[in-house]
């Protein structure tokens, strides 16, 4: 059996963990959201949306696709407070719900060009 030089300095890093894990509720929406994001053409989508509002026929512009397509995965966004909506006359506008999202994406593209 290996014994843990540390163990003691491991047992209060894991019981502050623990004192600090979320509420399952909270992890299960945080789960949600990420799976929301986690399909490529929903994610190109949020990548469009960064540049400001946008209607669907702007975003099938940006992103490829139909126009049917591309209104499916805005309503999974949308149901998933990932995306906002706002109707202007016969449009509707489409934009990112708040600034956290587009924190996530830009800290993902930095992740990918970390080098360590």
């Amino acid at each position: 059996m290996t014994v843990c030089n540390h163990e003691a300095e491991h047992e209060l890093a894991a019981q502050k963990a623990k004192a600090s894990m979320p509420v399952e509720e909270d992890v299960a929406r945080v789960a949600a959201a990420f799976k929301s994001i986690s399909e490529p053409c929903r994610l190109k989508i949020l990548f469009a949306l960064r540049q400001g509002e946008l209607c669907v026929l702007h975003i099938v512009e940006a992103v490829g696709g139909t126009q049917s397509a591309v209104s499916h995965q805005l309503r999974l966004l949308k149901a998933n407070g990932i995306v906002k909506s706002r109707r202007e006359g016969q449009n509707i506008l489409y934009s990112l719900d708040d600034e956290h999202v587009l924190a996530v994406l830009e800290l993902a593209c930095a992740h990918l060009h970390c080098h360590i």
